[in-house]
């Protein structure tokens, strides 16, 4: 030893015995016996792993590093030579035992890609439900009962089209809600609209069907959807009745996507005629229509009108989910295919991940059967229609000569401001610069752009999220940054 209290040969990534470097192991050493070795091993690898322990660090001999954690010394040796056979470590004969430069230190990093809106005061961008409004203890109470009652051979690999219990209560759920022509063979359980819309896409694809329509304006999400499955969209316009029929026939798709009880995101409702026009097409060009029914359960002036599928089963193919009646995390929906497609989406969800997860399919199957889901619809609903009246309210009081169109339903409204606001592009910056967050009508036009030059700005304002005060702070925002 020298005077300064250090050994001359140690290196200077040689840790001493007892340092802090070794006390990240005391944790494996206190494990149970018969887990105490794959423990020590697991420390020393993430040690190693994570750069606590850097490449050439010297590790202490394995009668040292023993008799400092009071463990045996084979315990330590054995380590040593896992580490060493998988390369973490290094070691000669005479030399002791290193750390290796095989591993590269990485810093553990997730990142959370959710959607999000942060910087604002105000957010008006619609797609979100409130998810407060979860129903946590009936969930909580349904997911104790099916963990009691569950056979143990439900938790094998399911049926691809879902548990028979869950196809058969989604079957009478939406004969009664939605009056579809609802045959439990024919539902498959999905990951939400977007994988009913993914399975279509390929099955069309497999048919030889090229392109599909789709509604303009429009969500702006099947043009990738159907991308993924190799199949191109072409935008068909709308008129005050729905998608124009005509256009479509220009078009020469034998396939189009639409939201006919609540257009997304005009807000308007095919009239009868329109709908019987699009069946009519569909029949002449043996084609088919894909029903996105993503808030039929929410009309707030009268009931909600059928879907079309219960008009034609063999020609509409219709899909929805739990996204905006429970929650979009649960990734909870189901598809009806006519007959003819079954086979094919069938086969497709199962090659595609082999079925949706047993007990989240159990659990909401319970919650259907036992009237939960129902009573939530009805929360639900008196929630959005009290939050659709304070924005209405709102929009009259802070910014008079605001229309609202669109049919009273869903969770979002269409607002067409006074040319005074105008033009757009200004209004939208003053709103941006204000903390207010929306989106107006042009952003989901697939292939048309509306001008702004003349003033007219055209809102989609999403509520659902939103309590009435906040509503209310939020236009008054918008109406603070129009006067700026």
């Amino acid at each position: 030893m020298t005077s300064s209290g250090t050994n001359p040969e140690q290196r200077p990534h040689d840790p001493p015995v007892g340092s802090a470097a070794w006390e990240l192991l005391l944790p494996a050493v206190s494990a149970p016996a018969r887990t105490r070795g794959r423990s020590l091993q697991a420390a020393l690898r993430e040690a190693v792993r994570s750069g606590r322990l850097v490449p050439g660090t010297r590790l202490p001999s394995s009668r040292d590093l023993a008799a400092d954690l009071g463990v045996s010394r084979g315990l330590v040796t054995e380590a040593y030579e896992q580490l060493t056979a998988e390369g973490y470590l290094r070691s000669g004969r005479g030399a002791g035992t290193w750390v290796g430069g095989a591993v590269r230190a990485a810093r553990p990093r997730a990142r959370d890609l959710a959607p999000r809106t942060s910087g604002t005061r105000a957010d008006f961008v619609v797609g979100t439900p409130d998810l407060s409004l979860f129903p946590r203890t009936a969930w909580a109470t349904a997911h104790r009962g099916v963990l009691a009652e569950l056979p143990h051979q439900d938790l094998g690999y399911p049926d691809p089209r879902g548990l028979p219990r869950l196809r058969a209560a989604l079957a009478e759920l939406l004969t009664r809600r939605r009056g579809v022509v609802a045959d439990p063979e024919r539902i498959v359980v999905v990951s939400g609209v977007a994988q009913a819309t993914t399975l279509l896409g390929f099955a069309l694809h497999a048919r030889g069907l090229p392109t599909v329509g789709v509604e303009d304006p429009g969500s702006p999400q099947h043009d990738s959807l159907y991308a993924a499955a190799g199949v191109a969209t072409v935008p068909v316009p709308l008129d005050e009745d729905g998608i124009r029929v005509g256009s479509l026939r220009d078009a020469g798709v034998r396939a189009v996507v639409t939201t006919p009880s609540h257009q997304f995101p005009t807000g308007i409702a095919y009239s009868a005629r329109r709908r019987t026009e699009l069946l009519d097409w569909a029949r002449s060009v043996d084609g088919l229509v894909l029903e996105d029914d993503y808030d039929g359960d929410f009309r707030y002036d009268r009931a909600p009108v059928g879907a079309l599928q219960g008009l034609d089963p063999d020609r509409v193919a219709y899909a929805g989910s739990v996204s905006k009646s429970l929650a979009p995390g649960l990734r909870l929906g189901w598809l009806l295919v006519p007959q003819t497609l079954a086979d094919e989406v069938v086969e497709r969800k199962r090659t595609m991940d082999l079925g949706h997860p047993t007990l989240d399919q159990a659990l909401f199957a319970r919650f259907v059967e036992r009237g939960d889901y129902d009573r939530q619809l009805r929360r639900c609903q008196h929630a959005y229609r009290e939050r659709r009246d304070a924005l209405v309210s709102a929009l009259e009081e802070h910014l008079p000569g605001t229309e609202v169109s669109g049919i009273a339903a869903g969770l979002h409204v269409i607002a067409a401001l006074p040319h005074r606001y105008g033009p757009q592009g200004k209004f939208l910056a003053r709103l941006g610069t204000a903390g207010v967050a929306v989106r107006p009508l042009t952003d989901y036009a697939h292939a048309r752009a509306e001008p702004d030059d003349e003033g007219g700005v055209r809102l989609v304002l999403g509520y659902a999220h939103l309590s009435p005060t906040r509503i209310r702070d939020g236009v008054r925002l918008m109406a603070e940054a129009a006067r700026d």
